[in-house]
């Protein structure tokens, strides 16, 4: 299989899905999405894998959410077919693609998990981090959210009070801070990252599968009703981004200045 976006192999049953724009810090554009998806839709139907890595390419970013270059066009990220409109149909679908092919996700965090990049790693089943791995929220700074799965199931892991200090003040967290809020299940050197992260898949894989199966099911099933949310929230993302808010977020963000909100209040 071919891509533009990402890296993707399989090596003795596990499935490593690499997201390669470190140009921009692993950000996500519309192909990113699409080929991210298609990367899992195969290991999902590869019998052979029997867990997958998420990780970003290089050591400064895992994903720092989408490309705010790439944000133009009617309600999305737009490149050449990019997401558009569709952003709030092919993120969600992303995340409901790794909450549920019956195979553990590994989020492998070499780098800054930021913003969309931080949800995708909150979905992953379990998050090893590099020592020098930053987390955090960026929406609400440039005009954007996740209020779904990124807000609502980010409570349940780390409680209401964090989870809304995580979003309202957008501020980062070092990877050891996060394995003390439940966020994060293991920290390691940054070259050891990728070793960690293939020795937990192993170790999965001596499992049985249809055990680890129906045992991703039953946890998936506890917080299922966030999906509904999540279609809400990411169906108003999408007129969000037409406002005069959501750009202010953008241009400043590109512009290198300060934010300015304050005529959004009134």
């Amino acid at each position: 299989m071919y891509f533009e976006d990402i890296n993707y192999e399989k090596h003795e049953g596990i499935a490593t899905i690499t997201i390669n724009r470190p140009h921009v810090y692993n950000a996500f554009r519309g192909l990113t999405i699409r080929e991210l998806i298609a990367a899992f839709r195969d290991a999902w139907d590869d019998n052979a894998v029997g867990a997958v890595i998420l990780t970003g390419e290089g050591e400064k970013a895992f994903c720092v959410g989408g490309d705010q270059k790439q944000k133009a066009g009617e309600g999305g990220y737009d490149d050449q077919g990019g997401l558009g409109m569709g952003i709030g149909l092919e993120v969600e679908n992303l995340h409901q693609t790794i909450r549920n092919i019956p195979k553990p996700v590994i989020a492998a965090v070499n780098g800054f998990a930021i913003g969309g990049g931080h949800v995708l790693h909150v979905i992953c089943d379990l998050t090893i981090a590099a020592d020098t791995a930053k987390f955090g929220q960026s929406g609400p700074k440039v005009g954007s959210y996740d209020a779904g799965f990124g807000s609502a199931y980010l409570a349940r892991i780390v409680g209401e009070k964090k989870a809304r200090e995580i979003w309202y003040l957008c501020e980062q967290y070092s990877a050891e801070e996060c394995k003390e809020m439940g966020l994060v299940n293991k920290v390691v050197p940054q070259d050891e990252l990728q070793d960690a992260a293939r020795n937990w898949a192993g170790k999965i894989l001596e499992k049985s599968p249809t055990a680890i199966k129906m045992l991703k099911y039953s946890f998936n099933a506890d917080s299922a009703s966030i999906t509904g949310i999540s279609q809400l929230a990411m169906g108003s993302l999408a007129m969000f981004y037409n406002s005069e808010e959501s750009e202010e977020g953008k241009n400043a963000f590109l512009e290198k200045r300060p934010v300015d909100f304050q005529k959004f209040r009134s």
